[in-house]
């Protein structure tokens, strides 16, 4: 078990924390190193609501909502980030991607959600009606011609025939060359930072050690085969926000803001970024 720090642990924070499976490496031993802290886990998009209404100090939520609040700072460098495919972020179109004039977002993940716009727009300079995919419903609920899941269900491939299945982690690794980061730890202005930025990324380093365990752990929680976890951690998430998790951040911010989906000239401000 690893060693809890002692005289320099933060004060009580609320911790905001995804329920996807992909957070499991850097939530599984927060308790342990942060055990005065109260953990409570929910969607990434409403993570982002109880960061903003106060009802946590501290959230790990999808990278687009720091673009939208200037006033937040990224806490840590853990991350969930993916350079290549992710496998759990995913567009299934019925029609040719050119042909796409309807688009259902999974209300999951606002992040995803921007993201899936900017490419098609990017690439096949399609803008199509937007409509929401409600959390518990399936891609038959919806008539779109395309719908992005994201999570969990998104890696279970829905039923029916699809023209198209796109890896949005791997459509955004080809186009930019870059790592996407989805999901960051950002923390609401006022808080004391150093040893909570400490105990984080001790937390994740100790989760990315363990990620077999974990794997074997979680495997029958979500119903997915313990093997495919092993790899869904190892070879389809990055867990640290490096250099070029930050370029590709970067990169992100700058297309959401050319499109109105965030403000103008947002500047990333770290807390502590031992990799950046």
């Amino acid at each position: 078990m690893p060693d809890r720090p002692a005289a320099n642990e933060p004060p009580r924070v609320r911790i905001g924390a995804v329920s996807y499976l992909n957070s499991r490496p850097l939530i599984r031993f927060l308790p342990q190193y942060l055990p005065a802290a109260s953990i409570e886990v929910d969607l990434p998009s409403r993570l982002a609501d109880g960061l903003s209404d106060g009802r946590f100090d501290v959230a790990l939520v999808p990278s687009i909502e720091y673009f939208r609040n200037p006033g937040y700072t990224i806490v840590s460098d853990a991350c969930i980030a993916s350079d290549g495919p992710v496998r759990s972020v995913k567009l299934y179109s019925r029609v040719p991607v050119e042909r796409i004039r309807t688009l259902a977002l999974d209300e999951g993940s606002r992040t995803s959600a921007a993201l899936t716009r900017i490419l098609l727009r990017e690439r096949f300079s399609l803008e199509p009606a937007i409509e929401v995919l409600p959390i518990g419903a399936a891609v038959d609920d919806s008539a779109a011609d395309a719908v992005m899941l994201v999570g969990d269900r998104g890696m279970f491939p829905p039923s029916g025939r699809f023209h198209t299945v796109w890896d949005l982690g791997d459509q955004w690794r080809q186009w930019t060359g870059l790592p996407f980061v989805f999901a960051m730890w950002i923390a609401r202005p006022g808080l004391e930072l150093d040893a909570l930025a400490e105990a984080i990324a001790a937390a994740r380093d100790e989760g990315v050690r363990q990620a077999d365990r974990i794997a074997g752990e979680e495997s029958p929680l979500v119903g997915i085969p313990e093997a495919d976890c092993r790899s869904y951690f190892r070879d389809n998430l990055r867990f640290v926000l490096g250099p070029r998790e930050r370029q590709g951040l970067e990169r992100y911010c700058r297309l959401a803001a050319g499109y109105g989906l965030v403000p103008k000239g947002v500047r990333l401000a770290y807390a502590d970024c031992r990799t950046c």
